[in-house]
């Protein structure tokens, strides 16, 4: 069955997926990246970052909300938000982790700049990410991602031990037809302009 969607908007497949117990331990894969903790990121510095590393998966959410309201959530106490730095110091990927929920551990956001795309760099971060996860008192990581992400994601998820709970078809308004985005990002989804 179709279901249509309308001129301007993007649809995409949702899928959770989530790990209920640490993976057996294994050694950490080579990177030359860091993962450095921001304690107090400024709205800015992250909206660049989220830019940086979001735009050509669409990713727009964290970009509609005020300064305020985004410091309100990457500032809060229970969010652990960091970037991962090349050799030469430039932010080059981000991680947030989301505790708010008592024994659970949310994913948020994980993504490396798309020239990373392909190197083993994902497999380091989320070494990284399990660590650090698992470090804490909790029964459950969980993550979801979506067909705007790139093709491997849901592939990669999987191979890193999160199984699949939940499925949905989120639609919403193209953030490069409202100017959140640059209408050039994201040329593997097709942009329908109502204008045009």
């Amino acid at each position: 069955m179709l279901a249509a969607v309308k001129c301007g908007e993007v649809a995409a497949v949702v899928t959770s997926l989530e790990m209920r117990a640490p993976p057996r331990p294994r050694p950490l894969p080579a990177s030359p990246l860091r993962l450095v903790r921001w304690h107090a990121p400024s709205a800015d510095a992250y909206r660049t970052l989220f830019r940086r590393v979001g735009a050509p998966w669409l990713w727009f959410s964290r970009l509609l909300l005020s300064d305020d309201a985004l410091l309100a959530i990457i500032r809060h106490p229970a969010v652990e938000v960091s970037a991962v730095v090349d050799r030469a110091g430039i932010e080059i990927g981000l991680l947030e982790l989301d505790f708010r929920v008592a024994d659970s551990c949310e994913i948020s956001f994980f993504g490396l700049v798309p020239e990373l795309a392909g190197k083993g760099h994902g497999r380091w971060l989320m070494a990284q990410t399990l660590a650090i996860g698992w470090s804490h008192p909790i029964s459950r990581m969980w993550v979801h991602t979506c067909t705007l992400d790139h093709p491997s994601a849901l592939g990669f998820y999987q191979a890193q031990g999160f199984h699949p709970f939940a499925r949905a078809i989120e639609t919403f308004a193209d953030p490069r037809l409202l100017d959140i985005l640059p209408r050039d990002v994201a040329p593997h989804i097709p942009l329908i302009d109502p204008s045009s």
